[in-house]
């Protein structure tokens, strides 16, 4: 129990020491290089379901090309007071990131350095992103968003190319849990033509007391100050509309509303978990971009801009979910 509690405060720990499967955990961090012309996912993670391993995962986003590297369980090491991460020759933490991959299907090597990191605030009522909701055990996912922004230092070499990500934009986020949910939207975003302004937002069908709810959570930061549309604070879904080009996502608080409309396209495939095993396939694009307008109860614009570069997922039994959320 007590270190249920100083994980759920500590939200951008390995959350799997004790727990038997199904059990994943992974950590995503983004990354777009100063000029905006190398965009890349690194996923690492690991699965204590079926064939139980470890994995680092990377998506070149310009491309839409993916790797999945597994590792044996036996590589995975995680410290219990701080998030640090070591697979294999790889290591992660919130302020440093050392890749050493040497595979038939990829090769990435180098240093990254992360610096001005902003996360989602946590305090005992509301222990990050998902509130008081981070407080329930056996819930089938739970999500963390250690930073909606900071800036990058060094260099990879992926598959023979140097890149150099000084200069550059970062964002990370985790999840953890038994599976992902039956379906989901996922968006995010931090480059805006106002710098240091994020925006990330998800929506999915959430397992509850033998029933389901759409839960979502959305945050938009700006200017130091970070406006929450989220299922546990109150807010409503007003429209919620996906097709082959567009996802139309209208949110209501009890002072601002959001409209955002995320333009969809092409990207790679990644390996997402189940209670089984890895084998879900989801389609991630680093391609999108999200038009993104805020306004106060009253209506007057306090924001308005769109998002370049943005992650995009649209996943699972829509119909459903759309229904839940809308109908």
């Amino acid at each position: 129990m007590r270190q249920f509690a100083y994980s759920t405060l500590h939200p951008s720990i390995y959350h799997g020491h004790g727990r038997q499967p199904p059990f994943f955990e992974g950590w995503y961090f983004k990354l777009v290089s100063a000029d905006e012309g190398s965009r890349y996912a690194i996923i690492p993670g690991v699965s204590l379901s079926g064939d139980a391993h470890a994995f680092v995962q990377v998506l070149d986003g310009a491309t839409g090309r993916s790797a999945y590297h597994v590792y044996p369980l036996a590589d995975f090491w995680a410290s219990k007071t701080e998030f640090e991460v070591r697979i294999g020759p790889n290591l992660f933490t919130q302020e440093r990131m050392v890749l050493d991959i040497h595979r038939p299907e990829g090769q990435v090597q180098g240093e990254l350095r992360f610096a001005g990191l902003t996360p989602w605030p946590v305090t005992p009522i509301s222990p990050g992103i998902m509130g008081w909701y981070a407080w329930v055990p056996r819930m089938e996912c739970y999500h963390g968003v250690l930073s909606l922004d900071h800036g990058i230092a060094g260099r990879l070499r992926i598959d023979g190319q140097e890149i150099s990500f000084d200069r550059g934009r970062g964002y990370i986020e985790k999840d953890w849990g038994q599976s992902f949910p039956a379906a989901w939207v996922w968006f995010q975003t931090n480059h805006f033509q106002q710098p240091r302004t994020c925006l990330t937002a998800s929506v999915a069908i959430i397992p509850w007391l033998g029933r389901a709810f759409p839960g979502f959570i959305v945050g938009l930061w700006r200017e130091g100050q970070l406006y929450r549309f989220t299922t546990y604070l109150g807010a409503a879904i007003e429209r919620l509309e996906i097709d082959d080009d567009h996802v139309a996502w209208t949110l209501r608080s009890r002072s601002f509303n959001l409209e955002l409309l995320a333009t969809r396209a092409e990207g790679g495939l990644l390996a997402g978990p189940t209670r089984q095993d890895m084998g879900k396939r989801v389609d991630e694009t680093l391609n999108a971009a999200v038009d993104v307008r805020l306004s106060s109860a009253s209506g007057a614009e306090i924001f308005q801009g769109r998002g370049r570069h943005a992650g995009l997922e649209v996943h699972g039994d829509l119909g459903r979910l759309l229904h839940m959320a809308t109908g």
